[in-house]
């Protein structure tokens, strides 16, 4: 009953994470407007068709081609994704006749997405992607089946655990983090065993692996707490296995020892599933998990739990799940978008002010 993230926007972010350089937006020029203005910052190059009233009526192949064609003059790219939208889809526009008519140097995705596509869950963008991608040679039918996996049990975890569950929730900004963050360290301070658990998406990894960065082995070296994470630097698109790397390396850097290597950024459904098992071996006190914690079975741990969430309207899911605390960050893929360093988070940045008082 509220908004959610479209096809459409899942397509572009796919097509980014396949290392894009331009996508086409076949559609209004409002169409995914945030979405296209925030790849920018990844280095996506993002254009629109700008199709009008009249478009709708009489169709706007024509602008279509003189858009690949502008495209194609203005940055020479090497890929390219051309998007359907609503208004585009619905009056039954061909976009692979106009790709091949303009016939660009180019590799061409055609992406017939739009808002309502399937089941209107923002993951059959993503797929649409996928096939296009394996069609054309880019990524093999293994890895499209891989991905296709993933996503499905994401889509699952949404509509039975997290904010896509049918009826309208009401977004909450979680617990006080000053006091939350308290509590852990006097958890560190009283030498209970603590584990922390991060099982986080795509770029926003960069905003969650900074909790993990905080030296708590080097503060607390009698009780350091063990470090669980999704960074497998060898799985996933391209994109997807440099932001691995990239965090693994910095988290390095600070001599932080990941404990286990739970799976992929990509891979999330699956690795909150893996935490948990690990996390039950062995008798913590304290769970801490960033990223998308509505993705462990964390019903299953006998345990204080933090959870730590980019969504607003995941708090109240997450209480329900049985998270002890939940710990809001906002405006996590805008902060994120075009870095390839950990970001300050406000969580961990609260922290550290208390370490250092």
């Amino acid at each position: 009953m509220h908004p959610r993230p479209s096809p459409i926007a899942a397509s572009l972010y796919t097509l980014r994470d396949l290392n894009a350089d331009v996508v086409i937006l076949h559609g209004p020029h409002g169409c995914c407007f945030r979405t296209g203005r925030l790849l920018e910052n990844d280095g996506v190059r993002v254009l629109t068709t700008a199709m009008s009233e009249n478009d709708f009526i009489f169709g706007a192949a024509e602008k279509l081609e003189e858009t690949l064609k502008k495209a194609d003059e203005m940055f020479s790219p090497q890929l390219v994704g051309v998007v359907g939208t609503c208004a585009s889809m619905i009056i039954g526009e061909d976009l692979k006749e106009a790709v091949e008519k303009v016939n660009i140097p180019a590799t061409v995705l055609s992406v017939e997405s739009h808002g309502g596509f399937g089941e209107g869950d923002n993951t059959e963008g993503a797929i649409i992607v996928l096939e296009s991608a394996q069609r054309e040679g880019i990524i093999s039918q293994e890895e499209v089946s891989r991905q296709v996996r993933m996503l499905k049990m994401a889509t699952e975890i949404e509509k039975t655990r997290g904010m896509a569950q049918g009826g309208y929730i009401a977004p909450q900004y979680g617990d006080d983090k000053s006091e939350v963050a308290k509590i852990l360290l006097n958890a560190f301070e009283s030498g209970e065993k603590i584990s922390m658990v991060l099982n986080a998406k795509k770029e926003t990894s960069y905003l969650f692996a900074d909790l993990f960065r905080i030296p708590f082995h080097q503060l607390y070296p009698e009780n350091p707490p063990t470090i669980i994470a999704n960074l497998d630097v060898d799985v996933g698109l391209p994109r997807i296995r440099q932001h691995a790397r990239n965090i693994q390396g910095e988290l390095a850097k600070e001599g932080v020892e990941i404990s286990v290597i739970t799976g992929g950024l990509d891979e999330y459904p699956l690795t909150g599933r893996k935490a948990v098992e690990f996390v039950k071996s062995d008798d913590y006190d304290v769970v801490v998990v960033a990223g998308v914690p509505h993705a462990l079975p964390i019903e299953d741990v006998s345990a204080e739990t933090v959870a730590i969430t980019d969504g607003p309207r995941l708090v109240e899911p997450l209480k329900k799940l049985g998270y002890t605390r939940v710990v809001t960050e906002l405006d996590a893929h805008s902060k994120t978008l075009g870095t390839s360093k950990i970001v300050p988070s406000d969580f961990g940045t609260i922290v550290r002010e208390i370490l250092n008082q």
